[in-house]
């Protein structure tokens, strides 16, 4: 069975954030943590060498087992990705109300906290989490 690469490590998340300090989005990462922590109550944790995630939960597929942060989110050079499990089809209601953004599988994608309604995003993650309390 496959077991993800990618696991929750001891990396210095506040490290991890100053290497983008001289970026002008770097104000946005500080916020988006600062959010994700309020809304899960649980302190942020690298996820390999590029993921901040917060709380997490075991799963186990047909290929693949494991575990994985309930929301988090990772700053690349093209947008900002934040994962939330809740799922998209899910909650159209609410993208369709967020703002400028795109979706993956199972990510969100912004440039900047400026192009969307930050309000929409917390109640996105807020339903997020909690379907995640339900694993």
């Amino acid at each position: 069975m496959y077991t993800p690469i990618t696991q929750q490590n001891e990396a210095n998340v506040t490290k991890f954030l100053e290497g983008f300090q001289d970026e002008d989005r770097y104000p946005d990462f500080e916020e988006l943590m600062k959010l994700m922590e309020t809304i899960s109550e649980e302190k942020p944790k690298m996820w390999g060498s590029s993921i901040i995630g917060f709380g997490k939960y075991t799963y186990k597929g047909k290929s693949s087992s494991g575990e994985w942060f309930k929301i988090g989110f990772a700053p690349r050079k093209q947008n900002i990705s934040i994962y939330a499990i809740s799922g998209f089809e899910k909650e159209a209601d609410l993208m369709s109300t967020l703002g400028k953004h795109k979706t993956g599988k199972g990510c969100l994608y912004i440039k900047r906290l400026n192009d969307i309604d930050k309000e929409v995003l917390i109640e996105f993650l807020k339903r997020s989490w909690i379907d995640m309390k339900k694993w």
